[in-house]
């Protein structure tokens, strides 16, 4: 089994791919299988979150690509900054991963947050795309109360 144990910094191509939805991008010990069918084994720093086109190092020399997988998502597209900001409010409240852009708000697909997006008066699209959330403030970052 490869073993990817590193995060690399900067542009670059890989050996191979591996295709994973969010909530695998955001561990940092999983077993997966490549795109090519090798098996391998993420054995990064804690913290670790995966971007689609990031490159991981294996302890061989390898370089995999990591690719964002098509997820079911909810998209909320909009040009009134007020609705957006109050959806984004409301979807925050609840711990819901979002992922911003300007005009869209796409988010997991789930009937009780489409319903409440809706309640807000605006309009849910289902989409199949790679999902790429807002990661928080302090993510990556040391936070210490000394």
């Amino acid at each position: 089994m490869i073993r990817l144990t590193k995060k690399l910094q900067g542009p670059g191509k890989g050996h191979a791919t591996l295709t994973l939805p969010w909530e695998q991008r955001t561990r940092s010990r999983l077993r997966v299988v490549l795109d090519n069918g090798v098996e391998a084994g993420l054995f990064l720093e804690r913290g670790t979150i995966l971007r689609g086109g990031d490159l991981l190092a294996a302890e061989d020399g390898m370089v995999v690509r990591v690719q964002a997988a098509d997820e079911p998502l909810s998209s909320v597209i909009c040009d009134d900054a007020l609705k957006m900001a109050r959806v984004c409010y409301h979807l925050g409240n609840r711990h819901t991963a979002l992922e911003i852009s300007a005009g869209e708000i796409r988010y997991l697909r789930d009937p009780v947050l489409d319903a409440l997006v809706q309640h807000l008066g605006l309009s849910v699209q289902h989409i199949a795309a790679p999902f790429e959330p807002e990661v928080g403030a302090y993510a990556g970052h040391g936070h210490s109360h000394d």
